[in-house]
């Protein structure tokens, strides 16, 4: 059985700058419409039927001589006047805010140095051709979560040059010569999967108590109660 390690008492920096090293894999999950449609869509892989923790994989290239760890992804970033739509390269900082990152997970699955620089270098040939990120094929694998003997088949809104997050990450493995999920289309892979992955790995996984904030509204609500209660009593 894999190893799962929780963690509770890191800020995001803090978790990534201790278990972030090449060669792993990083998960995210957070709590707007689109993590949440994807947490939700993600219960068909579950026996009882519990949403998803993850929306969003990566995977760790290492520290660079900036000092910073890096990761390569396919994702959508809308910066000032510049869109990434697709495959790149970016600081692991970027996951540091804990508003819009509310989980992190890093998956260590022990790749040794060879391994890991083909991982890179096939990464970097990926965000090199620009390859896209593909809405159209996450929506292919939604419809393949509903109907589980089509995962198995190639994705039916597939793309040669396209890939959304987590079917890059289990591409590039592949092509290293790896596979994290067993019996599935590459562009049929979930954030789940990869978190659920077959091969042994140990998973570090940061979740924090609920946010003081998110006490204290829970608390106002609660005190509104009490009173309307005080002031309609039962006749």
């Amino acid at each position: 059985m894999n190893q799962i390690n929780i963690i509770s008492d890191m800020t995001n920096q803090e978790f990534l700058s201790q278990y972030a090293r090449a060669g792993r894999i990083g998960l995210a999950g957070g709590d707007t419409l689109i993590d949440k449609a994807i947490a939700r869509a993600q219960r068909h892989l579950d026996d009882q039927a519990r949403w998803g923790k993850w929306s969003h994989a990566f995977f760790f290239q290492g520290t660079r001589s900036d000092g910073h760890a890096w990761v390569i992804e396919s994702d959508l970033q809308i910066h000032r006047k510049h869109l990434q739509f697709g495959a790149q390269e970016n600081r692991a900082s970027k996951f540091h805010d804990e508003h819009f990152y509310t989980r992190l997970a890093v998956l260590d699955f022990g790749i040794d140095p060879p391994t890991c620089a083909k991982l890179v270098s096939h990464g970097l040939d990926l965000v090199a051709s620009h390859a896209k990120y593909s809405f159209r094929e996450l929506a292919g694998t939604l419809v393949a979560l509903r109907h589980p003997s089509l995962r198995q088949n190639p994705n039916v809104l597939a793309r040669s040059t396209s890939f959304y997050c987590s079917a890059f990450v289990e591409h590039i493995f592949r092509l290293a010569g790896l596979s994290l999920v067993e019996q599935l289309d590459v562009k049929n892979t979930t954030p789940e999967d990869i978190f659920r992955s077959w091969r042994p790995h140990a998973a570090y996984v940061l979740e924090r108590p609920v946010a003081a904030k998110t006490r204290k509204v829970v608390a106002i609500a609660k005190a509104i109660r009490r009173r309307v209660t005080r002031s309609n009593p039962r006749t």
